[in-house]
Parts: C-alpha cells; sequence; structure tokens
C-alpha cells in the first residue's frame, strides 16, 4: 500500500499564527539552506483527473488523502474524486471549519479525519482565531452525530505558550467530546526568527518535562484499565519498542507515503511542495507502486537515535532550518522521548502480562498524517 496526499489547493481560510500569519512576521539572519522553488505551480489542482485515477488505480490499495491549505474549500473537487478514483480509503486533513459542509455520505466513507486544534479554547482561538475553537467543536459533535465511525484524530500544533500536559488533557477529556487519538507537532520552525532563544528555555523547562508526565499519566491509563489511548507520540514509538523493532522515517515520506502536487508532479512530502529537485515522477507517466525512494545524507544518518526516530523529519534535514545549537534543542526533545518511553516500558509490559491490555491494542494505521515524532 502506497499513501498519497493530494493537494487540492493552497488557499485557506484561516491565517494561523504559526503558518501563514508568521509570513508577515520580521525575519532575523539564519535562513537554512536555499532550495529552488517551482514557482509555477498553480494555486489549485489542476491535473487531469482521468489520469489521476488511472495513476492510482495501478496500486490496488492505495489510500488518498484531501490535503492544503484547506481542501474543504473544494468540496465538489472532492465529491467528484471520491466518486471516481479507484481508491478503497480516503483520509483528510482539515482545520474542521466547512465539515459540515460535505455530505455525511462523504464524510462518513472517511477512514481517518484530522481536524486541527490546539488544546483548550482558549489557546486555539489565540493562534486560529478567535471562535474557531467552538465552531469546530459543532462541527465535531455534529460528525459524529452524523453516523461517523472512523478515527477522529486531533492534530495539534504546540509552542512556547503551550503547556503540553494541559492541551492534550484539553482534549482527551473535554466535556463536548474527548479524543482518543491525538496527535501534536513543535512549532520549531523558527527560521529566521532572533526570539529562537525563548524556544529553549520553553523546550528545556517545560515540553520536556511536560512530555515525561504525560508519559506517566498514558501508562497509568493502561493500569487503571482505560486501554491505550491513541496518542501518536507514544503509540508507534512504544508498539516497536515492544517489538524491538527499529523504523525508517515514522510520517513515511520519501519510501511509503508520497505528495501529488497540484499540476501532478510527485513529491516525498507535504510540506516539500515545489522542491523541483526532490521530484520523483509526473502522474501521467509514473507507476505509484515503483517510486523512487528518497532519503538525504546528514548527521541523522550516522545519529545513534536513528533506530527509534527514523530521522525525525526529511523537510528539516533538506533545509536545515535551525542553527547547530538549535538543532541540538529540538533532538533533546527526540531523545526526552525516548527515554520517557523506554522507562516506561516494564510497566507497559507488566499490563500486557496481567492481561490488563493486548499488544494487539498498540495497532493502528501507519502514515496516517500523523509525523509520530513531534
Amino acid at each position: 500500500m502506497v499513501f498519497f496526499h493530494l493537494i487540492l489547493t493552497d488557499d485557506c481560510n484561516l491565517s494561523c499564527s504559526y503558518c501563514r500569519g508568521r509570513v508577515t512576521e520580521n525575519t532575523g539572519e539564519w535562513g537554512g539552506r536555499d532550495v529552488e522553488i517551482d514557482w509555477d505551480l498553480p494555486p489549485d489542482l489542476s491535473v487531469d483527473l482521468p489520469s489521476l485515477y488511472s495513476f492510482l488505480g495501478k496500486d490496488p490499495s492505495a489510500c488518498l488523502t484531501f490535503y492544503g491549505g484547506e481542501p474543504l474549500l473544494r468540496i465538489p473537487l472532492i465529491r467528484e474524486i471520491m466518486d471516481h478514483a479507484p481508491v478503497g480509503r480516503f483520509m483528510v486533513q482539515t482545520n474542521g471549519l466547512l465539515l459540515q459542509d460535505l455530505p455525511a455520505t462523504y464524510r462518513n466513507r472517511f477512514d481517518t479525519i484530522l481536524v486541527s486544534l490546539d488544546g483548550t479554547e482558549e489557546l486555539t482561538d489565540r493562534h486560529r482565531g478567535r471562535g474557531t475553537y467552538r465552531k469546530v467543536m459543532e462541527n465535531v459533535q455534529a460528525l459524529i452525530a452524523g453516523g461517523y465511525r472512523g478515527e477522529l484524530i486531533a492534530r495539534m500544533t504546540v509552542g512556547e505558550d503551550t503547556d503540553i500536559r494541559e492541551a492534550v488533557f484539553a482534549l482527551a477529556r473535554n466535556k463536548d467530546y474527548s479524543f482518543s487519538s491525538i496527535h501534536w507537532q513543535l512549532d520549531a520552525d523558527f527560521s529566521g526568527d532572533p526570539s529562537i532563544g525563548r524556544f529553549r528555555e520553553w523546550a528545556e523547562g517545560e515540553y520536556n518535562p511536560g512530555i515525561r508526565s504525560l508519559v506517566h499519566d498514558w501508562v497509568e491509563s493502561m493500569e487503571s484499565g482505560e486501554g491505550v489511548l491513541r496518542w501518536y507520540p507514544f503509540l508507534q514509538p512504544m508498539q516497536d519498542l515492544l517489538l524491538g523493532r527499529s523504523s525508517p522515517l515514522r510520517c513515511g515520506s520519501g519510501h511509503a507515503n508520497y505528495t501529488i502536487m497540484t499540476d501532478g508532479h510527485i513529491g516525498p512530502c507535504p510540506v516539500m511542495v515545489g522542491m523541483k529537485e526532490f521530484y520523483v515522477g509526473h502522474v501521467g507517466t509514473s507507476d505509484p507502486l515503483r517510486l523512487p525512494r528518497v532519503s538525504v545524507e546528514s548527521e541523522c544518518t550516522a545519529c545513534t537515535h536513528r533506530e527509534f526516530c527514523g530521522g525525525r523529519c526529511l523537510y528539516s534535514q533538506v533545509v536545515r532550518p535551525w542553527p547547530d545549537e538549535m538543532k541540538r534543542v529540538v533532538c533533546r526533545t527526540v531523545e526526552n522521548l525516548k527515554e520517557s518511553l523506554t522507562a516506561a516500558l516494564p510497566r507497559v509490559r507488566e499490563c500486557i502480562r496481567k492481561g490488563i491490555i493486548r499488544e494487539s491494542d498498540f495497532s493502528h494505521t501507519r502514515y496516517n498524517g500523523c509525523e509520530i515524532i513531534p
């Protein structure tokens, strides 16, 4: 099976502070490596749809994830593709504001829906706009009431104003709807940001201790009979620790997960839009089961934690958005995660031995849009 992100549009109905809102900010001197970008990419999907269907049809198990921008700005196109593409599994990554505009007959066909929320209402609205949290939660409630039975993942962006434990529990113990599936990603793309010192203080003084506390909470929930909560930065690495299994790049980019650009070119990662030197083909001429693997030689190649981390992020290995001292801070968050999960491993094994949980409880869809390593 190959997973594909299909970019439907570059447009978005939000201007989140860590995404499009950052474009207007002043930048400092650090800019990382320059990468040639194809600025002629159309803003909306313009590929010939029969060619797309023919390409996808060559993989009998292909999984297609609608991606943007905000993909639900292109609802007629989503319906067209879901009606005609020879694909058995669909997913979508969305900010959730337009979920109610997609008919339930389509919503309920999604294997997985990833909805962007940042934890508490106050934190979400601070970064995404006033009223965003309440509107998204209303749509989530309507989604469930409308019969959705797939996996619903809350996908958080966390940064220097995030109390990670509070943010996770705000979604896992929500009075309106509690997410059993949660993922989070660090807002660590501070290329050119002169205030990166604040990130170091937060990561070392708040985030890393918060992760250690959350791992304890996660295992405690197993011991108390709640089962294995699907907190993705813990779920997949713990499964591999139990099995004694190493992992390639955990998001799948460049080996199991590829991205179809708006003009039909294929790249390894949805963040690496327009990076022509990393294109691996085109839907009009390529075989989805024979796409080249993409990897980058970097310090990650020889790192002692690579079998756990997988390399963290292909994009960051290419553009190198951090000065060396800040890369160390980011990598330390990975080491902290590994240390915390490894320390918890005996408790998890004991839960399995007692029959409180099963090893199979850690099973999940790999490469479902969760980067895994925050």
